[in-house]
């Protein structure tokens, strides 16, 4: 099979398109082709050797696809060859075919399409579990949406929007401000601006927002000002640097809360990702979830597409097309 694959850590230059053996079909695991393939910072973070990887070269990054089933180990007994799969967090998935351990495999409705999962589904399943889990967003709440123009972030304020909260949300640039509106927030600050005083000023009744979503990391402070008394800060992120480390006597004082978010524990069964993964798919059927255009690469023009996301220019998803 062809893979997108890397011998030494380093820029998008050491990924080059190459033959490697076709992956092994083992107890417990279905062989997918993939039809679309989303790329994440994540598989960036792991070509320059910031996040461990295991094994020996050469390696091959990505973690999030769809595809149709090839091939079904014998005791996998509820998929079938030829069934339409997406998955979220399967190693080696820049390539045309992946092996996905049976309780990774998400059913894939026949009205939502190869690109619409792979470019939706890690994404979604973690604005999913932020507004449910991490913080329980509720009609009325004024929310602070970090990085609104990015994947996440898009998700993230339609789905606190579709819960009936306010949002407002931050971005870097004018262009990406439009983005977010887009998106359905209903107010917009720039980070070069005295954002934390704009947020106390906008919220109901300036007096802070009911919770943060913070993926920036370093704004952590920051956005424990811009919360009310009694909010609730959500650290999923560290986009712009380590955050500063948090006084407890501070929380104490202000009774106010910092929560931690991973998506993985979250989702640690097939059942619940399944069901996570259902509620997206009726969100984007019914028209209420809306993603932006993506942008789509040959897998072997994968060097180009690293470079773009990168260059955090982009803001909708980039996929990897077999």
């Amino acid at each position: 099979m062809k893979a997108l694959i890397f011998e030494t850590f380093g820029g998008p230059e050491v990924l080059r398109y190459a033959e490697i053996p076709d992956p092994l079909l083992t107890p417990g695991t279905v062989l997918v082709r993939t039809q679309a393939i989303g790329l994440n910072f994540a598989d960036i973070y792991r070509r320059r050797g910031n996040y461990h990887l295991s094994g020996q070269p050469p390696y091959i990054l990505g973690y999030e696809g769809a595809g149709i089933v090839e091939r079904v180990a014998e005791d996998v007994r509820d998929i079938q060859v030829g069934d339409r799969i997406a998955f979220a967090d399967v190693p080696y998935a820049n390539a045309e075919l992946v092996a996905v351990p049976r309780e990774r495999a998400v059913p894939l409705p026949a009205d939502i399409a190869y690109e619409q999962a792979a470019g939706v589904l890690l994404q979604g399943m973690t604005a999913h579990y932020l507004v449910n889990d991490s913080y329980r967003v509720q009609p009325g709440d004024d929310i602070l949406v970090h990085a609104a123009a990015g994947g996440v972030g898009q998700l993230l304020t339609q789905l606190c929007k579709i819960k009936g909260a306010r949002v407002i949300g931050l971005t870097s640039t004018d262009a990406k401000r439009a983005i977010a509106q887009a998106a359905g927030a209903d107010e917009v600050l720039l980070y070069g601006s005295d954002w934390t005083a704009g947020v106390l000023q906008w919220s109901a009744d300036q007096q802070g927002v009911q919770a943060a979503y913070d993926s920036v990391g370093s704004t952590l402070m920051s956005s424990f000002a811009a919360v009310r008394t009694k909010g609730t800060v959500v650290f999923y992120g560290m986009a712009g640097g380590d955050p500063a480390p948090v006084d407890p006597r501070m929380l104490m004082d202000t009774s106010k809360t910092l929560t931690g978010g991973d998506l993985w524990n979250h989702v640690t069964s097939r059942e619940n990702r399944i069901e996570r993964a259902r509620a997206l798919f009726d969100l984007l059927r019914s028209g209420q979830l809306k993603t932006e255009r993506f942008k789509r690469f040959a897998l072997q023009d994968g060097a180009e597409a690293h470079k773009l996301l990168e260059s955090r220019n982009s803001t909708g998803k980039i996929l990897l097309i077999p």
